[in-house]
């Protein structure tokens, strides 16, 4: 990571399926960039040593940023979202716009100073994103089964065969 950027400075950044809302506290900065290369492009370029790059993690929608910082050795911290709202919860802050969640998320930064990410090696991201995968399945058959227990017998039709899909193959250990 870069040693020489402002530690004192909190870049928080919302990210949206589109955009990137991103606050510079304490300079009181606010812009906007779309969340695609060229966006983000423009953004690391805005944020080259300006302090630590504060992110909440978002289903994957903040990756392409985060491999952008760190291939710009920006000091970047993957923040949990429920220790955002939780902190959130703390000051007061109740309003919600993509500006808010940003300045929300510098502050954090600046009050908590979580400690700073890493990306993943290559194969430890892929696993990882199969295990996750495998939950996201796991649910969904769960709730599936809840659907066919309580949903009216005409509609079993409908969620036995995405129950089957979820089986095991016969010959598939555990």
């Amino acid at each position: 990571m870069n040693t020489k950027t402002n530690q004192s400075v909190n870049v928080g950044v919302d990210t949206g399926k589109f955009q990137l809302d991103i606050y510079i506290r304490p300079l009181d900065i606010y812009f906007t960039v779309s969340n695609d290369e060229k966006g983000i492009k423009e953004a690391i370029i805005k944020l080259h040593a300006r302090g630590r790059i504060i992110i909440e993690a978002t289903g994957r929608l903040e990756m392409l940023f985060i491999i952008a910082c760190e291939n710009a050795y920006l000091p970047f911290v993957v923040a949990n979202p429920i220790h955002i709202k939780r902190f959130a919860g703390a000051i007061g802050q109740r309003a919600k716009t993509d500006k808010l969640d940003a300045q929300l998320i510098a502050h954090y930064g600046e009050a908590i100073k979580p400690k700073l990410s890493q990306l993943k090696p290559d194969t430890m991201q892929a696993m990882s994103d199969l295990v996750g995968r495998r939950n996201q399945l796991l649910v969904m058959q769960k709730m599936e089964k809840k659907r066919l227990q309580i949903l009216p017998k005409e509609l079993a039709m409908t969620i036995k065969p995405i129950l089957t899909v979820f089986k095991k193959p016969k010959n598939q250990k555990t």
